[in-house]
């Protein structure tokens, strides 16, 4: 009895000390973690995996390639992986935890600074909202050049460019995702598969079929229950936990779910909405924490806490729902030629999106476009960190606008 007591202790104690082991790290990326979610992989990859060595190389391709496969954010998706297979369920909490809350005080702090302005009239303002046409430009270059490299990618990405901007309903993006994957499935069924390597997740099926199940049931009903019930913060918890879900490409693919969702029904105007998305790219962490920033206009310091709970709480129940099943899924050539189709569209729903709003609302003037492609030269050519071409950006607005 003393000796299973004894043996009860330590193994706490250890996942007490893997636990903090786990929240000091993230928070240390929470903070350091400049540049998107390509950047944050390269973060992770040598704090995780070349200093600390918690998985070996193989594994962590393997799970970059299950969070890029899954909507939502991949970069934050890795992380809560990786917190999963180091210190279980809560381990993925943490690490959550850790590499979002540094940029969700700050977003939050930046809309209650904005509060009580008139920010279609403020040159800093204008200088972000361009910052975000640069930082949607690279996204879609970078992306563009990676998942359309030849002539089928490329034009299912065209197409659904077009139907995003001419169709322009709740629905519409979700159809196109689907039609790509049907049609990718069929273009890149016979697509070879690497040899691949076993993951060790300490999960049970059970509860992995129980996330999923969530996941599903929170996707479909919560809209009826929103209609049913009216009740405001239900409303706010379906808008951002739906953009959660269906997102595929990462950050900068949820804007145009966003700004759909929220600036018609009048939650907040889209000057509020470019600017905060301009100031998101000036802080270290994951994209989606843009949420926190939206919230908080919306309604303060809860708004800010449902916003945030709801777009996250999708990428929780789908790493938790799938890792369990990734090793037997990661081995079916459909499931990659399907990703690939997804992939492709996502580049033309970004490309719709970096028109409009982000284009439109933006490059007014002349002047405008030429310290657009200033700040653009500056990101992608000079290699200037993120948050400098933000401040220039800012600095800009004010010399071109005024104050």
């Amino acid at each position: 009895m003393e000796t299973n007591q004894a043996t009860i202790q330590n193994e706490s104690k250890s996942t007490l000390k893997k636990l903090l082991e786990v929240l000091q790290v993230s928070t240390k990326l929470g903070l350091t973690s400049f540049g998107g979610p390509i950047a944050h992989l390269g973060y992770f990859h040598d704090e995780y995996i070349r200093r600390r060595k918690w998985m070996d190389e193989r594994s962590y391709a393997d799970l970059v390639t299950l969070c890029q496969f899954l909507p939502g954010p991949a970069s934050s998706q890795v992380g809560i992986g990786i917190g999963v297979i180091r210190a279980g369920l809560l381990g993925g909490i943490v690490a959550w935890i850790g590499f979002t809350l540094p940029s969700v005080i700050a977003l939050v702090l930046f809309a209650f600074l904005l509060q009580g302005f008139d920010v279609g009239n403020m040159g800093w303002i204008h200088g972000l909202k361009l910052v975000a046409v640069v930082i949607v430009a690279h996204a879609v270059l970078g992306m563009g050049q990676k998942l359309t490299p030849d002539r089928n990618r490329a034009t299912i990405a065209i197409i659904a460019t077009t139907i995003t901007l001419l169709w322009r309903t709740a629905v519409s993006q979700v159809i196109i995702i689907v039609v790509a994957g049907i049609i990718g499935l069929f273009l890149y069924k016979e697509r070879k598969i690497p040899k691949i390597s076993e993951i060790h997740v300490p999960i049970r099926r059970s509860v992995a079929l129980t996330s999923l199940v969530l996941f599903f049931a929170l996707l479909v009903g919560l809209p009826f229950i929103q209609n049913a019930a009216s009740f405001h913060w239900l409303a706010v918890f379906d808008s951002f936990y739906r953009a959660g879900s269906l997102v595929f490409g990462g950050g900068h693919v949820v804007l145009p779910l966003l700004e759909r969702e929220l600036v018609p029904t009048g939650w907040l105007s889209k000057e509020d909405f470019l600017a905060g998305y301009g100031a998101t790219q000036a802080v270290p962490g994951p994209l989606f924490t843009f949420a926190a920033y939206l919230g908080a206009l919306i309604d303060g310091w809860l708004g800010a806490t449902v916003a945030t709970i709801g777009i996250f709480l999708p990428a929780f129940l789908l790493v938790i729902g799938t890792l369990p099943f990734w090793n037997s899924l990661r081995r079916k050539s459909n499931i990659q030629g399907s990703l690939i189709g997804v992939n492709a569209a996502v580049v033309g729903i970004l490309l719709a999106a970096l028109y409009d709003p982000i284009w439109t609302h933006s490059i007014l003037k002349p002047i405008d476009f030429a310290l657009a492609s200033i700040l653009f030269i500056m990101l992608v050519f000079w290699k200037t960190p993120p948050w400098v071409v933000v401040i220039t950006g800012a600095l800009g607005g004010l010399l071109i606008n005024g104050f």
